[in-house]
């Protein structure tokens, strides 16, 4: 399987050599300028079926020796792919570059040191995913909104030197060429895609960090060379980007000395609009995530705007299994305004990691919180007739990765053959979603199919809740006997019918002796009417029974 990781695309093959090379690719051979916008990003999985984009960037993970990747670049010339990555050092022979010439695949080698996982989340940051039916590219100082690799290399070159853009946690957001002129740190910081703890605890000991929040100023750090493990050879000159009070990140330069004047004002002028551009992209991502919603429930609600919102979403005449998911109830009583905020919070950090994790199953999944529920809409391949087990299979991994799999819950539809009938799948996943919730069991994850009797009767107490039926019959006259004479005719009775008439059996589940449940099956026999030995007369006691709890709590 290709499992895509990103798609909606704004940078050419090019682009992401001159951004990631050399400190992550390096183009081994082909043409860089053969793709002009890359299709996504996707992971090599050789035992699944692939489902590329167009001009696709593979990265072609546990890919070793000339015979792989002279058959993989065959593979992905069929599919339109625009590059594949393997690990550095890259063995390349004739017959090599002849697969590269013939497929059209550019080859490109990582460097050794950087994960895979790093390498994905670069590209993503910088292959940005578009709007929703967005049409234009608005621009911030002259650099597209957003786009914080353009925008590190505009602030290295003002100050002559490699820049890093980080948030509050450390984490590189961004960074600009020339990093092979700074040292090791900033080399493991670029390759980790986080600085080194062990960097950061020195900094908080230098109280480089309290001086930074206090400035608006850039800070100058000094060299570090005792650090275990590594060095900060070079100084570095760092400045906290804010919004207000505010403080959304902060730049970090690799310099050989202090800043002039004029560069201390460039990188203060600089920071103000680094932050226009993280502020940007924290609404434009607010947006989208509202955009996304309104045309996933459109399209599972159906009606007049359904067909243009599944097109708009990529999934027109495509065939797919919407899947619900939802925390289950166990607030334990605690209704208070912080747990709703910490309920509240949970659900859209939810509905963001089942986003992510549906589109590396299929680059064409689309999902949005709607109300409590986050729905997914996984495409499934015409004519595969495990389309449901696949999206249980999905939800399973899901669950486990984030690990509460007794706080979560999953309903799986029916395939929607047809996108039309997306509402349809749906009602399914909503009616097993419900199913699980009522249920006190550990299953956390259920096809329609596989609860349709427990959702059907779920239904039937709809309808008694509605029209105010109460229990009647032999059930009804034993739960009257009971509470008027504190008796227990109706335990008996749902113990007896549960161990399929095994007096044995039942009179162990409610602790009494087999004589005395004898009794008192003849006794519910007399009060209630009922004739145990007829069949229809068990079936209608043991619905009755079924119903009646959940009638009562309606």
């Amino acid at each position: 399987m290709l499992i895509p990781v990103t798609t909606h695309p704004r940078a050419s093959l090019r682009r992401v050599l001159e951004d990631l090379g050399p400190t992550l690719l390096d183009l081994v051979c082909g043409d860089p300028n053969g793709a002009d916008d890359i299709g996504g990003v996707v992971i090599h999985d050789p035992h699944d079926e692939p489902v590329p984009p167009p001009q696709a960037l593979v990265l072609g993970v546990a890919v070793h020796g000339p015979a792989q990747i002279v058959h993989l670049l065959d593979a992905l010339g069929t599919q339109g792919a625009a590059g594949l990555v393997v690990r550095a050092p890259v063995a390349v022979d004739e017959k090599v570059t002849a697969a590269v010439t013939r497929s059209g695949v550019a080859l490109l080698g990582l460097t050794r040191g950087a994960s895979w996982a790093q390498l994905a989340a670069m590209l993503r940051a910088l292959i940005a995913e578009g709007d929703v039916g967005e049409t234009g590219r608005e621009t911030l100082g002259g650099v597209p909104s957003g786009d914080l690799f353009a925008l590190a290399n505009a602030v290295g070159a003002l100050l002559d030197a490699p820049v890093t853009f980080e948030d509050h946690s450390w984490r590189v957001l961004a960074f600009s060429g020339r990093q092979d002129e700074a040292d090791s740190s900033r080399v493991e910081t670029i390759l980790g895609r986080q600085v080194p703890e062990r960097f950061t605890r020195v900094l908080e000991e230098r109280g480089v960090f309290q001086a930074m929040y206090r400035s608006d100023r850039p800070v100058y750090v000094e060299p570090l060379v005792e650090v275990e493990g590594g060095d900060l050879s070079l100084p570095r000159v760092a400045l906290a980007v804010r919004a207000g009070d505010e403080i959304l990140g902060s730049i970090w330069a690799a310099v050989h000395g202090p800043l002039s004047a004029e560069r201390d004002q460039a990188l203060r002028d600089a920071s103000k609009l680094v932050a226009l551009h993280l502020l940007r992209l924290r609404a434009g991502a607010d947006v989208e995530r509202r955009l996304r919603a309104d045309l996933v429930g459109t399209a599972l609600e159906g009606g007049p705007g359904a067909a243009d919102a599944v097109a708009r979403l990529g999934l027109a005449e495509q065939p797919g299994v919407v899947l619900a998911l939802a925390v289950a109830d166990r607030t334990d009583g605690d209704r208070s305004a912080a747990r709703h905020a910490r309920y509240v919070a949970e659900r859209q950090r939810l509905a963001d990691a089942f986003a992510m994790h549906l589109t590396a199953v299929h680059p064409r999944s689309a999902a949005a919180l709607v109300g409590d529920v986050v729905y997914g809409i996984v495409p499934a391949t015409a004519g595969r007739p495990d389309a449901e087990e696949r999206a249980c299979r999905v939800a399973d991994e899901f669950l486990e990765r984030v690990g509460e799999r007794q706080e979560l819950l999953v309903g799986v539809g029916p395939l929607a053959r047809e996108s039309a009938a997306l509402p349809v799948s749906r009602a399914g996943a909503d009616r097993a979603l419900r199913v699980l919730r009522a249920g006190e069991g550990t299953r956390s994850v259920a096809r329609i199919t596989d609860v349709l009797v427990e959702s059907l009767l779920l239904e039937l107490t709809d309808v008694i809740a509605e029209r105010g039926d109460p229990p009647s019959g032999p059930v009804a006259r034993l739960g009257a006997y009971d509470a008027a004479h504190h008796t227990c005719l109706v335990e008996t009775l749902r113990a007896w019918l549960d161990a399929f008439g095994d007096v044995a059996a039942a009179s162990a589940a409610v602790h009494v002796h087999p004589n005395t449940f004898r009794y008192r099956l003849r006794r519910l026999a007399e009060v209630g009417g009922l004739d145990l030995t007829d069949a229809d007369a068990r079936f209608a006691a043991m619905l009755q029974l079924r119903l009646w709890p959940h009638a009562r709590r309606s």
